[in-house]
């Protein structure tokens, strides 16, 4: 599952901020996603996996893989 996940994620991610590559390490900001998109993509995220992602851990989140550490460690929990 862990590569569907990330997948899944980058979809999201790419769809949000309306870009075709999202490389695992890139941070959001070199891609052009602001911060009214990183709100965006957390949102489809909770809504997709049915988790919380409370405001101050979206510091955090500059990464796709950021976004997928902590999505997998709350699917886990």
């Amino acid at each position: 599952m862990s590569q569907e996940l990330k997948e899944a994620l980058r979809e999201i991610v790419a769809e949000v901020a309306e870009i075709d590559e999202v490389p695992d390490d890139a941070k959001f900001a070199d891609l052009g996603i602001d911060s009214m998109m990183a709100i965006e993509i957390v949102a489809d995220v909770e809504r997709k996996y049915g988790i919380s992602m409370p405001e101050e851990e979206l510091q955090d989140l500059v990464t796709l893989n950021a976004v997928y550490e902590k999505v997998r460690a709350k699917l886990a929990a």
